[in-house]
């Protein structure tokens, strides 16, 4: 008997005995078979396979190779562009005009030693996490890496494991394997010795082994393992969003370049070397080159610092999509409560003898070679009596909700037993359901012992049977469960606790932890999608939950538009787990969940959740805060060159003006803000959201600045005028720039308004103190033009606040 969640909903199987098992053998002190196992491959013939490459050389890893890392932030489209531009300076201006070169190379530094310290991070924890499969070698099983695994192997199978390579069949104990994440095809199918088994299936119930046949990528499923543990980039709406905004800022840079280039080189006719100085300076700033560095540093820092909490990002997007969550769908066992279990109480019922009833338990527990918790307090709690010896089992499954087995008693006589949910064991009418609830009420777990006199393999196996005991165990929750629901409900994220386990216990539970709502037995859920999510948006607390249930009720609440995380350890959650927005396994659960999550817990610690939460929310909060001053630059970068173009009038800057705007009220300003707390749920719609901030922002600044250019260019003649002019419409530019930069700062903390002052002290030290003015070309001539260029920008700032809080009003996220 093999005693487990199983994965999916499935009749009653039919036992299946231990091949070669001798009359009176019993399983775990002298399992079924024993004697007859297969003793797997010898060290010479595993070093001969070796030699001949027929090893499982699929290589598994959790991130990109150093050499991806640099090759991504080195060679970049934005990259080239900045880089020929650089050259070019390098030979026409002097050094404060390529100061913006060294500026990108500095970031893209940053971006490679920040992904390399998350590479870091993240091979450590796949090492910690990463499964090893049990395989015997010279009669001995041993734990491997699956990547020694070769051709011929013999593989010890058991609930919850994954199935790496392919093979075929050769021991068998009431084996069930899931295909469903290769064949779509729900139902487990039970395996004989000569069966097939595919590598990315896994096992529900029962035991076995199987011979490798296919290994490395001949095997059916070989990607599985190496994509479910890839450090990814990709398929994530942030980065898909930038990637949009990009697109459409490199179609607006041709053409206004193109203008720029042919004003300032042929139409003006200027000294060659500043009128290319002017040109780069209008091309630069067009590049929104600090927002993919940014993005990827942002969340390169969140996979460190979950990281050092033991929490293992197997795909880096699950950090944005837990940030957009608002309903977490919580499995009980292993996840509330802890993994371990105690026996409280044995009630005997219909005058059964105690002492006879614990023989019976004792026994049953021996037969599982691979017993689970409920199991396991059992076994501790009685010892097994050796005169018994098991001739057949059926291994548990959730949907079954039992386990049985038949044992000879050592006085000739034979008897079958069943152990499992008493409210599915028993009728609706019998007198012992009374007293399971009134213990389920208390929050304890109860398990009815019940002879029958079919077979094992009759399809009403579990009718008629004879109630014998009620087992009680005493689940211990999770210290930091409480913490971690309240923690939820303060954030505005819906907690449902769906548990196969009885409702009434279960709500219980929940109530011990203090999440309290309404609690539903899912055998009364309907079974239409529509009907089902209203339930479940009506509900808090479901049990008596099958697998397949759990995957239809994730299905239900994204129908209503929620963003789903799921928590489970068993292979019965592993279905929810794969179709939930964000599927999070705990470390020690089985392969099979670890391996469709996206983030595994390696501590086990529920109250991890949390911070991985607020990693996320900072990440994606901030990321959308930071981006709307890159691309308000790039607005008014792109909208000066075209008046530049159509006005045809020298381009008002140089790159060191640029350079220093962008460091003061950018670059230096983005970083400190993208790495800030903020635990505001992340909204949809990203490019929408930043654009209806950045177009009009970036269209008044360019308007300001250019109306201040103008009226400099009438204000100031003769020799020195153009810097004149530049230095008026950089301080206009800077203004605006820093109210931009004092709204996306909001609200304001104490460290926010000394990041934003600090920055106004940067300009006002270049604007006073002789050799910076020289070495920026800035300075102020005058009194009046100055001060109109503070009334201009003064008047722009005011209009654009104005400007965005009626876009919040009118257009809302």
């Amino acid at each position: 008997m093999t005693h487990i969640d199983a994965g999916a909903e499935l009749d009653p199987v039919h036992p299946v005995p231990l091949p070669g098992t001798p009359p009176g053998k019993a399983p775990g002190g002298g399992a079924p078979g024993e004697g007859a196992r297969a003793p797997g491959l010898s060290a010479a013939e595993v070093a001969d396979r070796v030699a001949r490459g027929e090893v499982n050389d699929i290589p598994v890893r959790s991130s990109r190779s150093i050499a991806e890392i640099v090759r991504a932030n080195v060679f970049t489209r934005f990259n080239a562009i900045i880089g020929v531009l650089w050259l070019i300076m390098m030979f026409v201006a002097p050094f404060q005009d390529t100061l913006f070169g060294y500026v990108i190379l500095a970031n893209t530094g940053i971006g490679i030693i920040q992904e390399w310290r998350a590479k870091k991070t993240l091979d450590s924890l796949a090492v910690i996490g990463e499964a090893k499969p049990t395989v015997r070698r010279d009669g001995v099983a041993c734990e491997v890496s699956t990547s020694d695994i070769v051709l011929g192997d013999v593989i010890e199978i058991g609930p919850g494991d994954r199935i790496v390579v392919d093979g075929e069949c050769i021991e068998a104990d009431g084996l069930e394997i899931d295909e469903s994440l290769l064949t779509g095809e729900a139902d487990p199918v039970v395996k004989q010795p000569g069966d097939p088994v595919m590598s990315g299936s896994f096992v529900v119930a029962g035991g076995g082994a199987f011979t490798a046949t296919k290994v490395g990528r001949e095997a059916y499923a070989a990607q599985l393992a190496e994509e479910a543990s890839r450090f990814t980039l990709v398929h994530s709406e942030l980065r898909t969003g930038i990637s949009t905004i990009l697109k459409y800022v490199t179609w607006m840079m041709v053409p206004a370049a193109i203008g720029l280039v042919i004003t300032q080189l042929v139409v003006k006719d200027n000294d060659l070397k500043d009128s290319i100085a002017r040109t780069v300076g209008g091309i630069v700033p067009m590049v929104p080159e600090g927002l993919v560095l940014l993005t990827s540093v942002a969340f390169a820092i969140g996979v460190i610092r979950l990281g050092r909490q033991q929490c293992l990002v197997q795909e880096l997007p699950a950090i944005e999509g837990l940030a957009r969550v608002d309903t977490v769908c919580l499995d009980k066992t292993g996840t509330l409560t802890e993994g371990g279990m105690d026996v409280t109480e044995l009630r005997s019922l219909g005058g059964s003898d105690e002492t006879y009833v614990r023989r019976v338990l004792g026994a049953l527990g021996e037969s599982d070679p691979r017993p689970n918790a409920s199991l396991q307090a059992i076994i501790d709690a009685y010892p097994d009596s050796e005169e018994w010896r098991c001739t057949e089992s059926l291994p548990f499954s959730s949907a079954r909700k039992y386990s049985g087995a038949s044992f000879s008693e050592g006085n000739g006589e034979t008897s079958t037993w069943l152990l499992g949910a008493p409210d599915v064991l028993l009728s609706s009418a019998d007198p012992a359901l009374a007293e399971t609830d009134r213990l389920n009420q208390a929050g304890l777990r109860v398990l009815l012992l019940t002879r029958t006199t079919r077979e094992l393999d009759h399809p009403e196996v579990a009718t008629g049977t004879t109630p014998t005991a009620l087992v009680v165990l005493d689940q211990r929750l999770r210290p930091d469960a409480s913490d971690t629901l309240r923690y939820f409900a303060e954030q505005d994220v819906d907690a449902k606790v769906i548990s196969g386990d009885n409702a009434v216990s279960v709500g219980a539970v929940a109530d011990k932890l203090g999440l309290t709502g309404t609690t539903v037995d899912a055998r009364q859920l309907p079974t239409s999608q529509s009907d089902m999510a209203k339930a479940l948006d009506e509900g808090t607390i479901f049990g008596r939950v099958t697998p397949q249930q759990k995957r239809d009720m994730v299905g239900a609440l994204q129908s209503r538009g929620h963003t789903v995380a799921m928590t489970g350890d068993g292979v019965n959650d592993v279905l929810a787990l794969k179709d939930a927005d964000i599927g999070v396994a705990m470390g020690s659960g089985s392969e099979a969940t670890r391996a469709v999550a996206q983030i595994v817990l390696l501590n086990n610690s529920f109250a991890t959740l949390p911070s991985v939460v607020a990693e996320g929310r900072r990440v994606i909060g901030n990321i959308t805060r930071v981006a709307t001053l890159f691309l308000v630059k790039t607005v008014y970068s792109v909208l000066l060159a075209v008046l530049v173009v159509c006005f045809q009038v020298e381009y008002p800057f140089l790159p060191r003006h640029l350079t220093l705007l962008s460091t003061l009220t950018i670059g230096v300003p983005a970083f400190f803000l993208a790495l800030a707390p903020n635990k505001e749920r992340a909204k949809p719609h990203f490019v929408r959201r930043v654009m209806r901030y950045s177009i009009p922002g970036g269209v008044l600044a360019a308007v300001a600045t250019f109306a201040t250019y103008l009226i400099a260019r009438h204000h100031y003649t003769g020799e020195g005028a153009l810097d004149a002019e530049t230095s008026a419409a950089t301080l206009t530019l800077f203004l605006i720039s820093m109210w931009v930069l004092a709204i996306v700062a909001r609200p304001y903390t104490w460290w926010r308004i000394a990041l934003v002052a600090s920055m106004g002290a940067g300009f006002l030290l270049v604007l006073v103190v002789p050799p910076l003015q020289e070495f920026f070309a800035l300075k102020l001539v005058g009194v009046t033009m100055p001060w109109i260029a503070v009334g201009i920008a003064a008047v722009a700032a005011a209009t654009l606040e104005v400007l965005w809080r009626w876009v919040d009003r009118r257009f809302p996220a």
